[in-house]
């Protein structure tokens, strides 16, 4: 985070997460690695990497949402406006790039690997419809949600029907090994649901109760894309694990500063209301350090910040304690191990990219 300093960043890491990395972190077999971490390779923005392979990526996806019906075309076309950072497609394709050079030295995109990209994106749009409806939320990426405009039957019916087309597109790749690996990341969403609606009282459980939430709601689908992709470049199961790896770290990481930032930045610069999820009644990262400093928090977690005046006061404690770097640094972790894992892939610009690319996840601001 640009308004951290630097000593801040490089607090002590407290027990209770060192037991939670262990925990959480699964082993991976060790490659014989490239002897360099950074390649000689001029570095190329992520961004502009791969923006080749991901052109016109939201006219192919309205293309799959071809529908006769007006108002249902005009609400799935709402999040597809080409507006949007297309996070999850980029980092997709610029894996397959990476896997495909590390095989055979193949610089382009197969068609079935892009098409993982356009699913991808497919399965997290219609995840925030439907999130959008749970949470009965106001705004998303800075205008009014769906539900807001359409109501939410028609909200929830039109998240259906995204998720629908993303699955006969998945099909159409014929692949059943591919088929199994994404569908997986469907069944997580609703599991990751499910344990946001629950809390722990217990500590301990609590924070691993949170890191699984995490992984369910956001990092299986880049960990599963990027295994995906992988899988259709390289037939090595070694260089899946490491695609897998480098997915489910740099996904938790991108939630774990999404939930400093509910803290840290302003409504405009979300694009959403900050301290949404305090209002929502969850605990996340931040509020869980901060428990540790102020344990009269306890009792407000554990009634989800419902009696009036628990989301300020609870915000309050947050602020002064040293939760938001403690999450920080707990990203950092995650990142540094992403950054591990993808550097034992073959050096390529994408490879460097995917580095990159973890550096940006600490930095962003919104």
């Amino acid at each position: 985070m640009c308004h951290f300093t630097q000593r801040r960043l490089t607090l002590s890491f407290p027990k209770i997460c060192n037991v939670f990395w262990r925990f959480h972190r699964t082993s991976t077999s060790h490659l014989c690695s490239c002897s360099k971490t950074v390649s000689d390779e001029k570095y190329q923005d992520p961004f502009q990497l791969g923006r080749k392979d991901l052109k016109n990526l939201y006219e192919d996806i309205k293309k799959e949402l071809l529908v006769s019906t007006a108002e249902l075309k005009e609400m799935c076309d709402y999040y597809f406006d080409g507006k949007g950072k297309a996070f999850r497609p980029m980092i997709v394709v610029l894996m397959a790039r990476a896997c495909n050079i590390h095989h055979n030295n193949s610089r382009e995109v197969q068609a079935s690997q892009r098409s993982v990209a356009i699913i991808a994106e497919m399965i997290h749009t219609a995840s925030l419809v439907h999130d959008d409806v749970i949470d009965d939320a106001n705004s998303r990426r800075g205008k009014m949600t769906v539900n807001q405009i359409w109501g939410e039957r028609k909200a929830v019916l039109a998240g259906d029907f995204i998720l629908s087309a993303a699955s006969v597109a998945l099909a159409r790749i014929g692949n059943t090994t591919i088929i199994s690996v994404l569908t997986q990341v469907i069944e997580d969403l609703v599991r990751g649901e499910f344990l946001q609606l629950g809390s722990k009282e217990n500590e301990n459980e609590r924070f691993a109760h949170y890191l699984e939430k995490t992984f369910k709601k956001t990092a299986s689908l880049i960990a599963n894309s990027c295994k995906a992709v992988s899988i259709l470049g390289c037939p090595d199961p070694k260089v899946h694990e490491i695609a897998y790896q480098y997915g489910k770290n740099v996904g938790i990481a991108f939630q774990l500063i999404d939930d400093v930032l509910d803290f840290t930045s302003c409504a405009d610069r979300l694009g959403k209301p900050a301290a949404a999820d305090l209002k929502l009644g969850l605990a996340t990262g931040p509020v869980l350090f901060a428990c540790r400093q102020f344990p009269e928090m306890n009792a407000m977690i554990m009634r989800r910040f419902s009696k009036p005046g628990d989301v300020e006061r609870a915000r309050k404690y947050v602020l002064q304690s040293d939760g938001v770097q403690q999450t920080t640094y707990l990203a950092q972790r995650y990142c540094h191990e992403a950054t591990r894992e993808i550097s034992k892939l073959r050096p390529s610009p994408e490879r460097e990219a995917l580095i990159q690319l973890t550096e940006m996840v600490l930095m962003r601001d919104k």
